[in-house]
């Protein structure tokens, strides 16, 4: 995403609108849409903003660790903003994601993850950029919620409510033993949820008496 690595782009003014921009850039560049969509935490954000604004380049949206409507006891960020650094890796890394952790995981899954505490920041300003309605229900795609049941930054709440919401257009998975990171925590459990979803068809939705 923009400011990390080599990757280039202004974030002073930037929205979620156009950070999504910018993946449907890459989309349309490799040729390969309409595509399968995955976020993770913040990425969440970015991929129903995708699905909503360029509904042609998205197929079916998949969502890990989804927030955005219920928060966590501290408000997202907290950890970063002590930190000069630009990039975090290693034990350092690890001490500021172990608190997102499942208690029943190790913290050294944490260990290849690179931190960029200045970017994490400027990212989460293009939401408060962004309204909530924008962005909140994918415009019409197929989606699938995978959220760890010990997740304190993305509480399984959102997952609830958006099932809650859109009804048989989201399909949801509550993976236990896992929190913020269940890419790291649970893998074959996130992996056998991302599977199924993509190769199944869509459930089509039901329809009142009388109508075929």
């Amino acid at each position: 995403m923009r400011g990390v690595g080599r990757s280039q782009g202004p974030l002073e003014w930037a929205t979620l609108h156009d950070l999504a921009a910018d993946v449907a850039g890459v989309i349309k560049a490799l040729g390969c849409g309409p595509a399968h969509v995955l976020g993770h935490a913040f990425g969440n954000r970015i991929a129903r903003c995708l699905a909503a604004d360029h509904p042609a380049l998205v197929r079916k949206v998949i969502l890990l660790a989804a927030g955005g409507l219920f928060g966590p006891p501290t408000p997202l960020g907290s950890a970063f903003r002590n930190t000069d650094e630009a990039k975090l890796s290693g034990p350092e890394g690890v001490a500021l994601g172990a608190r997102w952790l499942s208690p029943a995981s190790d913290p050294c899954v944490l260990a290849p993850v690179e931190c960029w505490p200045k970017v994490h920041l400027a990212h989460l300003a293009t939401s408060q950029r962004t309204r909530v309605e924008d962005w909140w229900a994918a415009g019409t795609a197929w989606l699938l919620v995978i959220q760890g049941l010990d997740d304190e930054a993305a509480p399984p709440a959102n997952g609830h409510a958006l099932r809650d919401q859109l009804g048989e257009r989201v399909q949801l998975v509550d993976i236990p033993r896992a929190g913020h990171f269940l890419v790291l925590e649970q893998p074959d459990a996130v992996i056998k949820a991302v599977g199924n979803f993509i190769h199944r068809g869509p459930i089509a939705p039901k329809q009142p008496p009388g109508q075929g």
